[in-house]
């Protein structure tokens, strides 16, 4: 969904082409993807192969993102729509929208996930369901300091920063986390009606129907 609502978002074009999960561990996808190379190698492994990994794909011309975080950031970067980029120029104000794209990976997505996989899918273990939504509450307590000044987490303008939340607030609006933390909320609601997320909640909800 994150992929997706930013190729939207851009106005690029694409389309889907149906893939069998299982080859994407095989060549010629393994050798493109340092994601995908990094789950094929033996758990014992990853640590000292992880990094090697990285630097081997930063020598390479061509490869293939298959985290959606970093094909964000790629279209982000390499697309810019004239006049509605979401990202800034100024390497200062784009080091604020960076950061919060790192909060948003490491500290507001794995509590939100273990949120989501409690709630959404149901296996409701009240215990898990507790500290996770401890631990998202510590989290949103910042976002709701930080969206009491800027109308968005990088600034005055709709970035990356808010984009990549996108996944996860489709799943938590119902619930009373978001809702109660008043600039969260108009936030969150403002973000959600951007004409590209809409699009994707379409895409998606139609295909979950089919």
């Amino acid at each position: 969904m994150r992929a997706l609502v930013s190729l939207l978002e851009h106005d690029l074009r694409f389309e889907f082409l149906p893939i069998d999960l299982n080859d994407l561990l095989k060549e010629p996808f393994l050798s493109l993807s340092v994601m995908l190379l990094y789950l094929s190698i033996p758990f014992k492994l990853r640590r000292v192969s992880l990094s090697f990994l990285k630097a081997n794909k930063i020598l390479k011309a061509e490869h293939l993102d298959s985290e959606s975080r970093a094909i964000m950031r790629s279209i982000s970067h390499v697309y810019p729509k004239p006049g509605k980029e979401q990202i800034y120029m100024e390497p200062k104000l784009q080091g604020i929208v960076a950061t919060w794209i790192d909060v948003e990976d490491h500290l507001f997505n794995p509590p939100a996930s273990q949120l989501i996989s409690e709630l959404v899918f149901e296996v409701l273990d009240e215990a898990v369901v507790a500290e996770a939504e401890a631990k998202l509450a510590e989290v949103l307590d910042v976002y709701e300091e930080r969206l009491s000044g800027f109308k968005y987490l990088g600034g005055d303008k709709f970035t990356s920063a808010d984009l990549t939340h996108l996944p996860s607030l489709y799943y938590l609006m119902s619930t009373s986390i978001l809702l109660e933390r008043p600039h969260v909320s108009v936030w969150c609601r403002e973000i959600m009606s951007r004409p590209a997320w809409t699009k994707v909640v379409q895409m998606v909800e139609k295909a979950a129907c089919a």
